[in-house]
């Protein structure tokens, strides 16, 4: 034997809706449209601020980002430079020592020629 829905059925249903309708008005009263348009405010109102937070953590990204670049010229530069300062101070240093090598080679010749 299968079940027909009967017609008696539709009525108990919307016997329920309207039961459930007002047992819903004694809870949040007729204020619920009240309540309904507040929380679509707050909705929006955290959608714009989410928006602008986003934007503002863009902007801070770029910029974060122009520095990193900046930061890392100049750092190269910096480092070309002590580089150049470098080999210069160390031609320098070897031709002071060539200096050094013909000075003592001069003097050993000049205390030879002196105690002969």
């Amino acid at each position: 034997m299968s079940k027909k829905p009967s017609q008696d059925s539709v009525p108990q249903d919307e016997a329920s809706a309207s039961k459930l309708e007002a047992i819903k008005n004694l809870i949040f009263g007729e204020n619920i449209q009240q309540y309904d348009s507040e929380f679509d405010t707050l909705k929006k109102d955290l959608q714009h601020k989410k928006e602008v937070l986003e934007n503002y953590i863009d902007e801070v990204r770029n910029e974060l980002m122009q520095s990193i670049d900046s930061l890392s010229t100049d750092v190269n530069i910096r480092i070309t430079d002590l580089e150049n300062s470098l080999n210069e101070k160390t031609e320098a240093l070897s031709e002071k020592k060539v200096d050094r090598k013909e000075l003592g080679k001069l003097l050993i010749n000049l205390g030879e020629k002196i105690s002969s």
